[in-house]
């Protein structure tokens, strides 16, 4: 007898509907086998798509690579600090395979995936409205643990490389952050952020400290409702990458959309990482706050995740760089050149960080014995802030003289 042909293995391929609440936005098919969209066989309210892929849409391109780009940055990066254990655990291959774990529900906005067959409704399956059992033990977990996540959990949509999660607390969303690998800094810098902004008067996230199996963690509450969603500077630039000036370009589009004070609310989040030298304001971590119901651009979202500041990527970790170059839209800027972008520095009352450093100063001191920080190293944190402070100063006086 000859040897039996070896037939080819059979695609995993889906039908899905594409949703956005309630509304039908398109219908297409997806390979599990190689996380991607084959086929987009039907748009059904173009008004609804994600702005990338509307925008594309309106260029006539071939719209299968932006819906692909578009869901998967949705999903948990494969370098998520943790990430390759919880895949071990749950025996899952591809990090965009847990994103079908809950119809690929999010708490930053309002898409997700309904099979095709499906009558599910959104107000039965979305995390704003239905409860979630929480990952936090999970995440921040003591190592002698055999625990295992639950995957019905908004996580799955979580991007971001620290390890990571949503909780509950009285009826309320919270994300509990903590540090990536050894940067211990990151979750008390984003309280001295906002402690910051709230001086200046500038919307930020509010974050506060927690302490979860004895690891320090940033917790904030979810800023996004059932109403409206947030929209990253990723999304609407997409077509414009090219362009000669992304700034100018991002804060016309802004203005386009009625948004308040746009160009001032962008130099606000210039000199919040100015002063905190924070060198990862990268494109998927600012943009705008969208209406759920009528699309309505409604404002520039309030700022937030800007753990990676104070020299954190500096491992040396004993030494004060006050200069460097930060992300700047696409490309990286020295420090000063990105705060010469502020139109007016001198509205900015600086009078009103006087006490930042010492109040910054008792927190790093008051959780020493968690981080292992050194009075040396506490005390050059505390110098670098007094110095970026002091440079913007020395600006301001420059330029109310001329």
């Amino acid at each position: 007898m000859g040897m039996r042909k070896r037939r080819n293995k059979k695609p995993n391929i889906k039908k899905y509907v594409l949703m956005y609440k309630n509304v039908e936005v398109l219908i297409t098919e997806y390979n599990h086998d190689s996380h991607t969209f084959k086929k987009i066989n039907v748009i059904k309210n173009l008004d609804y798509t994600p702005i990338s892929f509307l925008n594309n849409y309106l260029y006539r391109r071939d719209m299968r690579p932006f819906l692909n780009e578009w869901f998967k940055n949705r999903s948990i990066p494969f370098w998520r600090d943790g990430i390759n254990l919880l895949m071990k655990k749950c025996r899952i291959m591809e990090t965009e395979d847990l994103l079908f774990k809950n119809y690929a529900c999010s708490l930053s906005e309002h898409y997700w995936l309904r099979p095709y067959n499906s009558q599910v409704k959104y107000e039965k399956i979305n995390f704003f409205d239905n409860d979630f059992e929480d990952n936090k033990d999970y995440w921040f977990f003591n190592e002698e643990k055999k625990l295992k996540p639950n995957l019905k959990s908004p996580d799955n949509t979580l991007i971001g490389k620290q390890k990571k999660c949503w909780i509950i607390e009285n009826g309320k969303r919270y994300l509990v952050k903590a540090s990536f690998k050894d940067n211990i800094l990151e979750p008390f810098n984003e309280v001295l952020a906002g402690e910051i902004c709230k001086r200046l008067g500038i919307s930020h996230a509010t974050y506060t400290l927690d302490v979860i199996n004895g690891k320090v963690v940033s917790k904030c509450p979810c800023f996004i409702n059932q109403d409206t969603e947030f929209v990253s500077a990723a999304q609407i630039l997409n077509i414009y990458y090219d362009a000669d000036d992304l700034y100018n370009t991002y804060v016309r589009l802004l203005e386009e959309q009625e948004i308040a004070k746009a160009r001032e609310k962008i130099e606000n989040m210039l000199l919040i990482d100015y002063l905190l030298v924070n060198e990862d304001r990268h494109l998927n971590n600012f943009g705008i706050i969208r209406d759920a119901n009528t699309l309505k651009w409604l404002d520039v979202a309030p700022i937030f995740d800007s753990g990676q500041s104070l020299n954190i990527l500096n491992y040396d970790n004993k030494t004060i760089i006050n200069e460097g170059k930060g992300r700047f839209f696409s490309s990286f800027l020295n420090f000063e050149k990105i705060l010469d972008y502020i139109e007016d520095l001198n509205r900015f009352d600086l009078s009103k960080l006087k006490d930042i450093p010492k109040e910054f100063s008792h927190l790093l001191y008051k959780y020493q014995d968690l981080t292992g920080l050194s009075d040396e190293q506490i005390e050059n944190k505390i110098t670098l802030i007094k110095d970026r402070i002091k440079n913007v100063k020395k600006k301001q006086t420059k330029k109310g003289n001329k």
